[in-house]
Order: structure tokens, then C-alpha cells, then sequence
């Protein structure tokens, strides 16, 4: 059973065990100071999307028809291998300097991918432009925590929905727009200005005391995690579009994957300073703030991929306009996100916002199941605003509990973790909502009769209402998981507030 020290009295500081003390009121100017950080987030959000877009005319430039997906492949692989590892390095080493380093990693990434010659090339570009992506998210989430109480993080946090929908939204327009009147090469060369820009911002609003430790780096922790999580992502991208489920590749991924974290775990608990803390992994809320976000990436990847492709395919939609098409459930994302950061950071209660969000996002996914090849646009996009409304209450959740359950020590390895397991989460749920849509759709095609569009139109349908029957059965995994959560009430009090007397110290949950 383990054991744990009780934390200080609500609104006082909170030191970890590394002596870094948890901020107990909000800095000044604190949403001028992360707009830079958001900037940098809303590059990494942004850069997938818009690359998708101009991913036709890149072929068409440089041909590599044939290794067109590691285009995509590179940049996620490095991306989930290196978040973990950026956390851990902001613990040791200092937030802010390594969110800066992230920053650069990512501009070079993306001047090189702009200017490649081949495909070859390109692919190897987006590899290091990837590495610098992992810790622009992880990065976020830890500099808030850094910066804010932990009953003010919700509000703050809430930001990151805006900047995530804002991607989701924004990066197909933006891709068609640069791609179609400045070249495909101004898909990444777009990146500069604006990540000088967050760079800039960042080195002069940023505020945190400088730190370093003497502590080993985690060499052998570093290497075992990237073998595990590219076995993980890789099966998760080739399954069942390169190869079958039932492949010996996928197969042999698998077992790398169970070879690689057991040893990784074994690795862990004799290392003096581990990468990835197992005592995160302790609290059940972290736990459970894992799973949850686990498949929030899984239903939000999913839905924000076949949507359009069903809205285009089978009720019409012009293709131009792939973007706008989420609307209706990115705008609840949005403005709920922002209702529950302000609602918890006033009662310092947050339970009940991951519960209603699973349980909407469950009857928006099942609701969404039951469209067809008749179901108009309208119908739609009152169940997306039932989905949408959900990830809004849900999405940033589980970072703000995690956060709350561990240590100032472990706060850059926590963030890392809930980003970690997103992206995981979404590689996996698109890989298998894929192989569900294919073979949906072949079945479907394969015995219906009647005019080819007419059965095009129903295999699509039938395809998308295996998908969203799928999501629902995550996002009730979700719901399960909500309930269990133990509601700690988050240290620290409104900066608003006055000034009260200590109160009852509490211990984040086991």
C-alpha cells in the first residue's frame, strides 16, 4: 500500500520534494504571458493540419507517391517519443529554457522540411520538426501548472481547448489557402514568423526562477520508451492500411511493444532519476486522468476525421470548406471549456465536469451512429453540438487532476504523461475506426445492389455508424473512469479572494 506525506494548508505554497515551491496566487499580466506559450502550442496543432491539406501538391513536386504517409508517420512517431522526454527535461532543467529549446527545434524542423529537394528528405525534416512538436504541448500544460495555483489551472487551461479547436478548424483552411496561392513550401516557411514571434514573446514574459539539477539523465529509460511508444504508433498506423490486423508485422509490433515496457518498467524502478516517475502512476487519479484522456484522443481524432469525409461524401459538403464543416462541434468546445475553468476555479470542484463531459460525448457518439445516407446536415450538426459540448466539459479535465495529484517534482512528467497518452490514444483510435470504416464499407459495397452511387452513399454511412458505435463504447470507458476519480479539492484559493487562515492540510488521492 503506499504511503504518502500530506500536502500544505490549502493556499499556501507547496513545495515538492526537489524544493520547488507551487505557486500560490496568479501572476500579473498572466494571459498577456501565455499567449506566447499558446502560440507555440497552436504551431504544433497547426502544422498537421495544414500539411495534410498541401500533401497532394507535395507528391506532385517532389513524386515519393509511395512514402507519402511517412510524411505524416515521421512527424507523429517523434512527436509521442519525445514529449515524455521534454517533461522530464523541464523538471530537471528548467521549464522555461526547455520549452524555448522545443521551440527552435521545431522552427529548424520547419525551415529544413520547407526547403527539402525529395521526399526522402522531407520525411527525415519532419522527423526533427516532430521532436520539437512533443514539447510544445507538454510544454504548455507545464508552464501553467508552473505558473498557476492548481485551482486556477482550469481557467487558464481552458485556453488550450480554444487553441486546439481553433487548430482543428483553421489548419485545413490554411493549408488550402497558402498552398493554392504561395506553394506548398509556405506550408512550413509560415511557421517562422510565427515561432519567432512565440520565441520572442516567450523569452521576455516568461518569469520562473532558473533551476538545474545535478541529477543523471535517464538514458537507458529514454531509449526503452521510444522503442516502446514507436512499436505502439507504428502498429497503430499501419493496421489495417499497410498491413492486416492479423499480419505478422502488426503481430511482431505488439510483442515488441509488451517487451519494450516491461523492460522500460523494470528500467524505471532502478533508476536514480527515472524519465517517466512510476510514483505518478501511484495515484489513482493519475490513472484514471490518463484513461480519460486516453480516449478523449481516440474519439476526437476519430470524429474530427470521418465527419468530414461523411459530410462530404454523403450529404454533399463542399470539400474546399473541410474546416468549417466542425464548426458546430468546435464552438461548444470552446465556450464550455472556458465555463468549466471558471465555474471550478470559483469552487474549487471539478468532478462533476469530467462525468457530464463523458456522458456527453457517449450520447453525441451514439447519436451520431444512427446517421444514414438521408440524414441532413441540420440533424448532424445538433449531434455534433451534443458531442462538442462534451469534449468541452471533458477535454482539459484531466490534465487539471492529474496536475493536482502529484508533486511540483513531477509536474513536467505528469503534463508529458496525459499529452503522451492522448496522442497514443488518437494514433490507435484513428487506426482502428480506419480498419472498421474499410472493412464497413467493402461489405456494405460488396452486397449491395442498385445504382454504384446509391450504394457508395450507404457503404459510407454504414462504414461511419461503425465508427461512432466504436467512439461510444470509448467514450463510456471515460465515463466509468470519471466516476471513480476521488475529487481532492485543488490547492489554492482565487487570487481574488482574501486572505483566510490555514485550513485542513490535503494530500492528493491514492
Amino acid at each position: 500500500m503506499s504511503t504518502h506525506t500530506p500536502g500544505p494548508p490549502s493556499g499556501g505554497p507547496a513545495a515538492g520534494p526537489s524544493g520547488a515551491a507551487e505557486p500560490t496566487e496568479v501572476p500579473r499580466n498572466i494571459r498577456l504571458t501565455l499567449l506566447g506559450v499558446m502560440l507555440a502550442m497552436l504551431l504544433g496543432m497547426l502544422d498537421n493540419m495544414v500539411v495534410g491539406t498541401s500533401m497532394p501538391t507535395i507528391v506532385g513536386d517532389l513524386g515519393g507517391l509511395a512514402h507519402i504517409s511517412w510524411v505524416v508517420t515521421a512527424y507523429t512517431l517523434a512527436t509521442a517519443a519525445a514529449t515524455p522526454v521534454w517533461g522530464k527535461f523541464g523538471d530537471l532543467y528548467g521549464r522555461k529554457h526547455v520549452f524555448l529549446a522545443s521551440i527552435v527545434v521545431f522552427l529548424i524542423g520547419s525551415a529544413l522540411s520547407g526547403a527539402a529537394q525529395s521526399m526522402n528528405a522531407l520525411i527525415a525534416f519532419r522527423a526533427l520538426q516532430g521532436l520539437g512538436a512533443g514539447g510544445l504541448a507538454a510544454g504548455a500544460f507545464a508552464l501553467i501548472g508552473a505558473l498557476v495555483p492548481p485551482r486556477e489551472r482550469g481557467r487558464y487551461q481552458g485556453m488550450t481547448a480554444s487553441v486546439m479547436a481553433i487548430g482543428t478548424i483553421g489548419g485545413p483552411l490554411l493549408g488550402g489557402f497558402v498552398t493554392g496561392h504561395l506553394g506548398w513550401r509556405w506550408a512550413f516557411y509560415i511557421n517562422l514568423p510565427l515561432g519567432l514571434l512565440a520565441l520572442v514573446w516567450c523569452q521576455v514574459m516568461l518569469r520562473l526562477p532558473a533551476t538545474r539539477s545535478k541529477a543523471r539523465i535517464d538514458w537507458l529509460g529514454i531509449a526503452l520508451m521510444t522503442f516502446t511508444i514507436s512499436s505502439v504508433v507504428l502498429a497503430g498506423t499501419w493496421a489495417g492500411v499497410r498491413y492486416a490486423w492479423g499480419s505478422w508485422q502488426i503481430g511482431a509490433l505488439a510483442v515488441a511493444a509488451v517487451v519494450g515496457l516491461a523492460a522500460f518498467v523494470a528500467s524505471q524502478r532502478r533508476a536514480a532519476d527515472p524519465v517517466l516517475p512510476l510514483r505518478v502512476f501511484e495515484t489513482r487519479n493519475f490513472r484514471l486522468s490518463s484513461l480519460m484522456i486516453f480516449a478523449v484522443g481516440a474519439a476526437m481524432f476519430g470524429a474530427t476525421l470521418y465527419l468530414p469525409l461523411y459530410q462530404q461524401s454523403v450529404q454533399g459538403a463542399s470539400a474546399t470548406s473541410s474546416g468549417l464543416l466542425l464548426l458546430p462541434m468546435m464552438l461548444p468546445v470552446v465556450v464550455l471549456s472556458q465555463v468549466a475553468g471558471k465555474v471550478m476555479s470559483r469552487t474549487g470542484r471539478y468532478k462533476v465536469f469530467p462525468i457530464a463531459g463523458a456522458a456527453l460525448m457517449t450520447a453525441g457518439m451514439l447519436l451520431l451512429a444512427t446517421m444514414d445516407a438521408h440524414t441532413s446536415r441540420a440533424v448532424t450538426s445538433c449531434w455534433m453540438v451534443v458531442a462538442g459540448a462534451g469534449l468541452g466539459l471533458l477535454m482539459q479535465m484531466p490534465t487539471t487532476i492529474a496536475q493536482n495529484s502529484v508533486g511540483m517534482r513531477d509536474m513536467g512528467a505528469a503534463s508529458a504523461g496525459v499529452t503522451l497518452f492522448r496522442t497514443i490514444g488518437g494514433s490507435l483510435g484513428v487506426a482502428v475506426f480506419g480498419s472498421l470504416f474499410t472493412r464497413a464499407t467493402e461489405q456494405h459495397r460488396a452486397g449491395a445492389g442498385g445504382a454504384a452511387r446509391e450504394a457508395y452513399l450507404r457503404a459510407v454511412a454504414s462504414g461511419t455508424h461503425q465508427i461512432f458505435l466504436a467512439a461510444a463504447a470509448v467514450c463510456a470507458t471515460a465515463l466509468v473512469a470519471a466516476l471513480f476519480v476521488k475529487e481532492v479539492p485543488l490547492r489554492g484559493k482565487p487570487a481574488a479572494a482574501p486572505a483566510a487562515a490555514a485550513e485542513t492540510p490535503v494530500a492528493p488521492a491514492r
